[in-house]
């Protein structure tokens, strides 16, 4: 019984491509408590590969957080699967406003301490005790009202892409980080009402109580975050109060909400909000590139990471040899904040 994927990167999508059929790309989760969960990863593995699904799903004993697509032809039979889960019974699925079914090339499910990595005690406050959750209308209409404070909940290189008019987007590289900034950005505003948003939602249900716990009284989280808001002006014919496009966790990097680039190339300066990887495998930097950049530095982040792409692969191997991966990644990682852009810059001209 084989309990994971078995095909190189490289097969893998020309399998994707060779598809004659779509995909359909959405994202789910649920806090609720999983008893087995090395007993229950296994089973649903089995089940959502059984219906030829892709994508990325982590599982604890808190509950499920996954990003999938599934093949449009198999969607109301994994609908079934939801329901004949206890666990996934009545799903809330968020469904990509933006997709070319290439989101995922494999499927990959995990078992994880935590759903979503925070770095919270969870036994220190009552993680149940939720912000009231806003649909599209109200989340627009509290934003027009007078001291309102809206607080983006995501990480900079997903907000600098997009954001909701106003926010306040602390300049954070992990959730944990950004729970502890935007508690204190506000420490003073505990009277006011505080609007939270996110990706997909989920962010949210851990950061609202977060802020209970801290003596914030009027909170409240969008509901499905930025993707369930996309289908719900789209729908309504609602005024887009999201600029931008919104950050998402897989091969797409990003899905576009209005069509405003709101963000610059990180070697040049010009208008783009493309976030590609550098391809030196070494570095996988994220960071936005517009198409000149990427033809001139062939896709590196810089001339060192591109002059080791162009070595030839055996060249390339030897020089991560005996180093661990974490260890040489941390170099580059060093580069993200603050100077990133001018590190870039410089090193592209």
């Amino acid at each position: 019984m084989i309990l994971h994927n078995k095909y190189d990167k490289e097969t893998l999508r020309k399998k994707l491509e060779a598809e004659t059929f779509n995909r359909i790309t959405l994202s789910f989760y649920r806090y609720v408590i999983i008893e087995n969960v090395e007993t229950y990863r296994d089973d649903l593995y089995l089940r959502l590969d059984n219906l030829g699904i892709l994508g990325r799903v982590y599982v604890a004993r808190e509950g499920i957080n996954a990003q999938i697509n599934v093949p449009e032809n198999n969607f109301e039979a994994f609908k079934n699967l939801l329901e004949t889960d206890e666990h996934l019974k009545s799903m809330p699925l968020k469904i990509a406003v933006e997709d070319d079914g290439k989101s995922f090339i494999k499927l990959i499910v995990r078992i994880r301490k935590k759903i979503v990595a925070d770095g919270l005690a969870d036994d220190t406050f009552d993680v149940t005790n939720v912000g009231k959750h806003l649909n599209a209308k109200e989340f627009n209409d509290a934003l027009d009202l007078p001291d309102t404070v809206v607080i983006d909940m995501r990480n900079h290189y997903e907000s600098e892409v997009g954001h909701f008019e106003g926010a306040l987007r602390p300049e954070v590289d992990t959730f944990r980080e950004e729970l502890e900034k935007s508690v204190e950005m506000v420490a003073d505003k505990k009277d006011k009402k505080i609007l939270l948003y996110c990706t997909g939602g989920i962010r949210c249900e851990k950061a609202s109580a977060w802020f209970k716990h801290h003596g914030f009284e009027d909170v409240n989280q969008l509901h499905g975050g930025i993707i369930q808001y996309a289908r719900e002006i789209k729908e309504q014919g609602l005024p887009a109060k999201f600029v931008g496009k919104n950050f998402v966790f897989d091969e797409r990097l990003g899905e576009r909400i209005t069509e405003d680039v709101i963000s610059e190339c990180h070697q040049c300066g010009a208008k783009c909000d493309n976030h590609v990887n550098c391809k030196n495998d070494d570095c996988h930097l994220l960071f936005i590139q517009c198409d000149d950049c990427a033809e001139k530095m062939q896709g590196c982040c810089t001339l060192d990471c591109q002059q080791i792409y162009n070595l030839p692969i055996e060249d390339q191997r030897k020089l991560r040899k005996g180093r661990k991966k974490a260890d040489t990644l941390s170099v580059y990682r060093s580069r993200l904040r603050p100077d990133l852009r001018q590190i870039l810059k410089e090193e592209a001209k």
